[in-house]
């Protein structure tokens, strides 16, 4: 296949972006499609809550990890062989998952699914960057913009129909025909770039990578160790701490790489690269985050199926459908700020008022109703947040520039995940009698329901949680209350960047 060049425009740009849209979104769809099946892994596995969160987290710690490197990687090896590669490894760690017998085989699995997307995703970036010119750029952006949330809010609703009919493990199976079909478009569509030589910071890596095991773990297991004792005089408090500070010899790291550090610092001298990443932190943060205690209080104090309790979330998710793609065409009159700005405190302010009305006589049909507010604030951010990233940077840092901002949104929702675990471990400690939260949940994970006197109590605890990414999403906003407008914006369609 022929080389191809950053300035070439041809209708081949959009099959090569289709192509890759396809497996984009089937690895984005496993990071939320777990959420659904919680209760069902419990019972499968008999695992305790703890344990089944490991299997998003561990998903989300792989995929987070590599980010910075793999972006590198595409543009020495080439987009096309990452993204062919990651995909395949991603669709065999699938048929792994679905046939895993123990839940430390699960989550090893997970983590070698999460290796694959780390491969896979910075490559989809940096192709619409160097295919696409300046005035079709936004729409193409705003296509993988629209794909990052819809298949966020998809997953857990494909996860309650696929539990339901089939069992849990068809959550993991069926991204295996999907994979070969989407290896067939990619391998057809995606053209070769002209490659370019990077040295490769694995000092960085391993930094980064052990920094955020060490704080990932700490937050999440705190709760079971009661913040106290891991292993002789390891501690949860020097668990965390170490990982903090092993991440500030990561930065201090690459501020002394002159050579070609995984992050260049240069890159947030950009504004709004800065402040993209704040603001992409808080939407992964919640996404991520908000549908694992709304599916255990839908099924548990609700006692709905899992199909059920998925589809209360259809509203939001069909909204988000349909106008994410208006979203990402408007951004070619529309500056950034004008959109993400009030599409995230919409999303927080719907959050929140979801979250007070998770009561144990609140009708079904109002929660799903509201979760619309929920979808219009996330079609509303996606795309502009994502062109804010990119559109000033220079095409030779595009690469390193769509590691990072994968990278911020991959972490975002690994902490995301891991705090709000145990922030709801924690308010179920706080509302339910003393001895109750672990076992009656283990027990109604299989039995179909909460006994009534812990109804209301493991209500209660769920709104408290879901206060936080509420919060977190308040933060963004004030991240993209401060965009400027690309330097394209506003160019004439016809001129070229």
């Amino acid at each position: 296949m022929a080389q191809h060049t950053e300035t070439r425009r041809d209708p081949a740009a959009w099959s090569a972006l289709w192509a890759m849209v396809l497996g984009f979104f089937m690895i984005l769809v496993d990071a939320t499609i777990v959420s659904t099946a919680v209760p069902a892994i419990m019972a499968g596995l008999n695992a305790p809550i703890g344990g089944v969160l490991w299997v998003t987290s561990a998903y989300l710690l792989a995929y987070a990890v590599p980010l910075l490197i793999t972006g590198r990687l595409g543009d020495r090896f080439g987009p096309r062989t990452m993204y062919l590669l990651g995909l395949s490894i991603f669709t065999l760690a699938s048929l792994w998952c679905g046939f895993a017998g123990s839940l430390e085989s699960l989550v090893a699995a997970r983590v070698v699914q999460g290796l694959g997307a780390a491969i896979l995703t910075p490559q989809t970036m940096s192709v619409i960057t160097r295919m696409f010119p300046s005035e079709t750029r936004g729409t193409a952006m705003g296509i993988w913009g629209a794909t990052a949330g819809i298949a966020t809010l998809v997953g857990p609703l494909l996860g309650g129909v696929l539990v339901d009919l089939a069992g849990w493990q068809w959550i993991f199976w069926v991204n295996v025909p999907v994979g070969i079909y989407a290896l067939w478009r990619a391998a057809k569509y995606l053209p070769r770039f002209e490659r370019r030589s990077h040295s490769l910071d694995f000092p960085g890596v391993l930094l980064s990578g052990v920094g955020l095991f060490l704080i990932v773990f700490g937050v999440q297991e705190g709760q079971d160790y009661e913040w106290s004792t891991v292993v002789g005089p390891i501690t949860i408090p020097v668990v965390i701490g170490t990982g903090v500070a092993v991440m500030i010899a990561f930065v201090a790291w690459q501020a002394k790489n002159h050579r070609e550090p995984l992050v260049p610092l240069a890159l947030f001298r950009d504004r709004n690269f800065s402040l993209a990443n704040v603001a992409i932190g808080a939407v992964s943060f919640t996404v991520n985050s908000m549908i694992i205690p709304a599916m255990l209080y839908l099924q548990l104090v609700r006692d709905l199926d899992p199909t059920v309790a998925a589809l209360s979330y259809a509203p939001m998710s069909l909204l988000s459908a349909i106008l994410a793609p208006l979203v990402g065409r408007s951004l070619a009159k529309r500056t950034p700020r004008s959109l993400a700005l009030p599409g995230l405190i919409i999303m927080s302010l719907s959050l929140a008022a979801y979250a007070f009305a998770l009561r144990v006589d609140t009708p079904i049909w109002l929660l799903a109703v509201m979760t619309l507010g929920i979808g219009l604030g996330s079609a509303m951010v996606w795309s502009p947040v994502s062109i804010a990233a990119t559109s000033n940077l220079r095409p030779d840092r595009v690469g390193a520039g769509s590691g990072v901002f994968n990278t911020t949104r991959q972490v975002a929702a690994v902490l995301g995940a891991a705090m709000v675990a145990v922030l709801l471990q924690a308010r179920l400690a706080a509302n339910l009698p003393e001895g109750a939260g672990t076992t009656s949940l283990a027990a109604s994970s299989s039995a179909g329901g909460l006994p009534e006197a812990l109804q209301e109590g493991f209500a209660a605890a769920v709104t408290q949680t879901l206060l936080l990414p509420a919060a977190v999403l308040l933060l963004g906003a004030m991240a993209a209350a401060f965009f400027t407008p690309p330097r394209w914006w506003g160019e004439p369609e016809t001129k070229s960047r």
